[in-house]
């Protein structure tokens, strides 16, 4: 089911470009990891999921690119640009072959019933 996300014509043109450019270089610079790495952790300190998925990633034997924006005190405005550009709420944001597929909890599950494999495979 796709997500509703306000359609173009209902964007006054006057404001289509500064919505279209708004923190990209964050999105870009994510962009451009999950182009070039298999698994991508993108996260946040101060947050104790990035560090208990990369911990399992790592007993697993999968390498990954991990990619950190701020804490809970700054930087807010630029990890915001990378929930909406992907629809998920949280960090981390786990990316897998371009796919996104969720945060710890997700990536935990997919280790466990061995379908990361699969997916890396």
């Amino acid at each position: 089911m796709p997500r509703p996300i306000l359609d173009e014509s209902n964007i006054h043109p006057a404001i289509r470009e500064k919505i279209a450019n708004h923190e990209q270089a964050i999105v870009r610079e994510v962009q451009a990891a999950v182009a070039k790495h298999p698994v991508v952790v993108v996260g946040m300190a101060m947050n104790p999921f990035p560090k208990q998925v990369r911990k399992a990633l790592d007993s697993a034997g999968v390498a990954y690119e991990y990619l950190e924006y701020g804490n809970y005190f700054n930087t807010w405005r630029q990890r915001n640009a990378l929930k909406l550009w992907t629809g998920w709420p949280t960090f981390p944001m786990i990316f897998v072959k371009g796919t996104l597929v969720g945060g710890a909890a997700d990536v935990i599950k997919l280790i466990d019933s061995g379908e990361l494999k699969k997916l890396l495979a």
